[in-house]
């Protein structure tokens, strides 16, 4: 017996087949996206700088999507369960990773369940929050390269904070006790408030600190900043140099917040939500909002921002083996 197929039916089946044939059906399915709520996954805490700026580009890029856009924040593992997370959704970009540079340490001190260049891949960065390095004005240093010279003049003398091994303040720290060859005992406290309050009491030596963190103080004269780690001058410090304008090269440390998918996600939903988070990123509510966490746009491309976490897990893994910081 011959079936006969629907006019309608044919048709649809006929253009599905054109699709697949054309290599479409990708763009296809993008246009569509999204068709439900998006929700970025956050392995951070509510009220810290990653959650602050996940929540302004999230209000900015529901309104280009034309989807509801929501910020979960899934605690633990230093953020390993909030990556885990994403990957366990469909690959449709619905299910998003907000994650900071920990992406490209945590996975070389310890064991997590997936890999972070075959499983996840970028979208953009969202911001850079610069680290800067600050000293008791009662040390002396004007300089870093003060700082240095003390430092080599009797090895092992000094001292430097930091907010646990392998975060952000000591990643910065032993990227530039590297670049500088000098030796220094590292002080680990429970949190940023702590360390630089040992900072200004002159107990601890010097400190790689969260700008926003560091900045009342240093406002206020109370502390001495140095440099700061990131590759240009912050727009809150205009007058303190980098660490490459101070003379030394190849130390900066960019602690990032960004946004990544699994990497089965069609690249065309990647480039919609990149361009939509690149159209956030412009808006003048969320400039403002980086810069009350002394935050600063690093609009890279999806290939981009690949090929950053690519060089940092290399760069990385370089640094932990050189300052000896404990695998488990």
């Amino acid at each position: 017996m011959t079936h006969l197929v629907p006019p309608s039916r044919r048709h649809a089946l006929q253009t599905l087949a054109s699709l697949v044939a054309a290599g479409l059906l990708p763009a296809a399915q993008a246009q569509s996206f999204p068709n439900r709520t998006v929700r970025l996954i956050s392995g951070a805490t509510a009220g810290s700088a990653s959650d602050i700026i996940a929540r302004a580009v999230a209000e900015k890029i529901q309104a280009e999507l034309g989807q509801p856009v929501v910020v979960e924040n899934r605690l633990g593992a230093s953020g390993t369960i909030a990556v885990q997370s994403v990957l366990a959704a469909p690959a449709d970009g619905h299910t998003v990773s907000i994650y900071t540079a920990a992406h490209t340490v945590v996975p070389l001190l310890t064991k997590v369940a997936y890999d972070p260049l075959k499983d996840i891949s970028g979208v953009i960065p969202l911001a850079v929050v610069p680290n800067v390095l600050v000293v008791a004005p009662s040390k002396g240093f004007k300089t870093v390269q003060d700082l240095v010279a003390a430092a080599k003049a009797k090895p092992g003398s000094l001292n430097y904070a930091s907010v646990g091994a392998g975060t952000a303040t000591s990643m910065s720290a032993e990227k530039f006790r590297a670049a500088t060859g000098i030796d220094a005992v590292h002080v680990p406290f429970k949190g940023s408030p702590e360390a630089i309050n040992e900072t200004l009491a002159g107990r601890v030596d010097f400190f790689f600190a969260p700008l926003v963190s560091a900045l009342p103080m240093i406002k206020a004269g109370r502390l001495q900043a140095l440099a700061v780690a990131t590759q240009k001058r912050s727009a809150q410090l205009p007058e303190v140099p980098t660490l490459a304008e101070a003379g030394i090269a190849k130390a900066e440390y960019l602690f990032w917040i960004g946004m990544l998918v699994p990497v089965k996600t069609p690249r065309e939903v990647v480039n919609r939500l990149h361009q939509a988070t690149l159209k956030a990123l412009g808006t003048p509510e969320v400039k403002e909002r980086l810069a009350t966490q002394g935050a600063e746009a690093l609009p890279l491309s999806p290939e981009q921002f690949d090929a950053m976490i690519r060089e940092e897990l290399v760069a990385n893994a370089a640094i932990i083996k050189a300052a000896g910081i404990k695998i488990d």
